[in-house]
């Protein structure tokens, strides 16, 4: 969803405090991240490191992030950053949150030649991603990055996030 509304933004404050909180949490997303990465390694899709990814309104996408993601995310992270266009930890053109960036940042690549593989693995590993909520109890919620991070902070819903158009990493409301 792209904007919450402050019940939902509630909840998901509520769910992300209390996973992060949670080793089985850590753990569970921790493995899912290294066997993503195993299999981005196998493909080898090419990254140009050039940061258009990150600039969402630009690249004409959105990113994605689960109850759990944010929760992991929220436990690693020296603190939640906000952004009205484009992703607060990109510095310099880079990921300043590199090592604990969600799903999607590691399933994305502007390779042309990677889309379709894109969107086999990103729904493969969607689909993991809910089994884990389901598995561990952990209220599932999907919704837009900025937002999230805007309800883990405890700040107002409607971060300025304009509609998008449909994409392989994330879709739309």
């Amino acid at each position: 969803m792209l904007t919450l509304d402050e019940t939902s933004a509630a909840k998901l404050r509520e769910a992300v405090a209390r996973a992060s909180d949670r080793a089985d949490v850590r753990n569970a997303i921790d493995a899912l991240y290294v066997h993503i990465q195993d299999v981005i390694d196998l493909r080898q899709p090419v990254c140009n490191a050039s940061g258009r990814c990150c600039r969402f309104e630009e690249f004409g996408h959105r990113l994605f992030v689960t109850t759990m993601e944010l929760a992991v995310f929220a436990s690693k992270v020296e603190s939640i950053q906000l952004a009205t266009s484009g992703c607060a930890y990109q510095v310099g053109g880079l990921c300043s949150v590199h090592t604990i960036r969600p799903f999607g940042c590691r399933m994305f690549y502007c390779d042309p030649t990677a889309a379709q593989w894109q969107q086999d693995q990103y729904e493969y590993f969607h689909a993991k991603l809910r089994k884990l909520h389901e598995e561990l109890k952990v209220p599932y919620s999907y919704v837009e990055w900025r937002e999230g991070l805007r309800a883990v902070r405890g700040m107002p819903p409607g971060g300025g996030c304009r509609p998008a158009r449909r994409t392989a990493l994330g879709g739309r409301d």
